[in-house]
């Protein structure tokens, strides 16, 4: 239990269902929607469709998604991919041959298909009990009137609005300025595309007048992009990739996702005593970090479109966390593994539901960089996602960019679960972040005995190629002992991260836990 004198805040706990995510705006409207008789998919597609205008820096109907749906307790746990593809004529030779070694962040050529209103569209139709047009109702209420901008959101708009351009400063600034805390904020040509798509489905949104406005705003840049490749977007299913730690099973989505990650880093730290250690001190800290080195140049070098990876088996096997876990040393720090060439960020919304037959619901759903490409829609106004930028152009790599392909994804939702039951859907957005995330999360809870919303709230480090970055939570002689071992120690300039959880506990009771780090919270009842 926390102190109830320091700073914090306290878990929610309801029997009936609760959201957790990023807006309180976007909660209570998840809520709204299992109120009125609708399910986890309803509630999470509402809220998400939200975050799109109460978090417009994150997320979009320009955007990607994926998923984690436990239909029913004990029931399979379905993965839906919603990530785009490149457009079909894409191809990383013509870069290389513009002398490019790197796809343009803030170009055409970033713009993969938006591939999540596909997928609420086919969950809303598989899973949903009130249909998509009662799913969007508060979203399409919201942009019409307008949300206050919440602080993070205004702290993020602040940091990033400078890659808009063209229309995207029109529909995303106010008479050309950055909207302050409090300050209205609407997006009424989003309302309308949502309102096709509640009458229309998926064509309304890929086929007819929003395809063209799409289209013609990517085609007038230079964009490859046709209408048959907005026509032929569809979301894919599957099964979930896992993995142990300490008697819990963790869910991951399968690539182009780098939930394998998370997997694999598990796998090396349970090759030591972490529960001996001091959670927050320095020798976690330090295995940790090279545990994340050691699985991150793994990632680099093999994750891909599932079409085009062929060492998924390898990533999970305990064959290559024994040879990795030797590769530590307890007590120095080894060199960060290179840079990518291929982009990562940190910025994606992330949203949780279960509902009262225990239907949960795992959802993260992004544009990538912070407004992603910085392009949007002339009449519309829909911002396109960056994620295009998530291939490589090395020749001959698995995540090459090619026609139809998918890049390599950093937004991850997840799951636990015990003796085949799903007990916690869960995520930690912050794009490269996010497999270490969920592996502090995981350790946290399992190595430490923390409850969620302690593991949630609990100092954040992360080893990149530029240093180790700890959060303020960190005590001064943990840096000192980090930086001894050889650690080039970082201040994040932003939190790291932020995660949103809900435990159903075997009482039949749910715990919302919602990371202090964002503007968000858990709303049950």
């Amino acid at each position: 239990m926390r102190d109830f004198q320091l700073p914090g805040r306290s878990a929610v706990y309801a029997r009936n269902g609760i959201c957790a995510t990023s807006h309180p705006l976007a909660a209570e409207a998840a809520v709204s929607i299992l109120k009125q008789g609708g399910n986890a998919v309803d509630a999470a597609i509402a809220g998400a469709v939200l975050l799109g205008l109460a978090e417009p820096q994150m997320t979009g109907i320009g955007g990607d998604c994926f998923a984690l749906i436990s239909p029913a307790p004990g029931a399979e746990v379905v993965a839906v991919n919603g990530s785009g593809r490149a457009p079909k004529a894409a191809q990383a030779a013509d870069l290389r041959a513009r002398g490019l070694s790197t796809v343009p962040l803030y170009g055409p050529e970033a713009v993969t298909l938006p591939g999540a209103v596909d997928a609420f569209c086919t969950m809303s139709e598989r899973w949903g009990k009130l249909g998509l047009a009662d799913s969007l109702a508060p979203a399409i209420a919201y942009m019409e009137e307008g949300v206050p901008v919440a602080p993070r959101v205004a702290f993020d708009w602040q940091a990033d609005h400078g890659v808009l351009q063209g229309a995207a400063r029109r529909h995303f600034l106010q008479d050309g300025r950055v909207p302050r805390v409090g300050d209205i904020f609407r997006l009424p040509g989003q309302a309308e595309v949502l309102r096709r798509i509640a009458r229309d489905g998926r064509a309304g949104f890929y086929e007819g007048e929003v395809a063209e406005d799409m289209l013609a705003t990517l085609q007038a840049l230079g964009g490859l992009h046709e209408a048959e490749d907005f026509a032929a977007m569809r979301c894919t299913f599957g099964a979930p990739i896992s993995g142990q730690y300490q008697g819990q099973t963790l869910l991951e989505h399968a690539p182009n996702g780098q939930g394998v990650t998370a997997i694999l880093l598990l796998n090396i730290l349970k090759r030591f005593d972490i529960a001996a250690l001091d959670p927050f001190g320095a020798e976690r800290a330090h295995l940790e970090a090279e545990a994340a080195k050691l699985a991150y140049d793994a990632r680099n070098r093999f994750l891909a479109d599932a079409d085009h990876m062929t060492k998924l088996d390898r990533l999970l096997s305990d064959d290559l966390a024994d040879q990795l876990a030797a590769l530590i040393d307890p007590r120095r720090a080894m060199a960060a593994p290179a840079e990518l060439s291929e982009a990562v960020h940190k910025d994606t919304i992330y949203i949780t539901v279960v509902d009262r037959d225990r239907m949960a619901v795992s959802l993260i759903y992004s544009i990538f960089h912070g407004f992603g490409s910085g392009i949007a829609s002339e009449k519309f106004g829909i911002l396109f996602q960056n994620r295009g930028a998530g291939f490589t152009l090395a020749e001959g790599h698995p995540n090459e960019m090619r026609g139809g392909a998918r890049p390599m994804h950093t937004i991850i939702p997840a799951m636990l679960a015990e003796g085949g039951r799903v007990t916690m859907p869960f995520g930690v957005m912050g794009g490269q972040y996010q497999p270490n995330g969920h592996a502090r999360v995981m350790s946290n809870l399992t190595d430490f005995g923390m409850d969620p919303q302690s593991a949630l709230d609990a100092p954040r480090s992360f080893a990149t190629a530029g240093g180790l970055e700890l959060e303020r939570g960190y005590r001064p002689e943990v840096r000192a002992a980090l930086a001894e071992m050889g650690h080039d120690l970082r201040e994040p300039a932003s939190p790291i991260g932020g995660a949103q959880a809900i435990l159903i506990h075997d009482s039949g009771v749910l715990e919302g836990a919602s990371d202090p780090r964002k503007d968000g919270c858990a709303i049950g009842y």
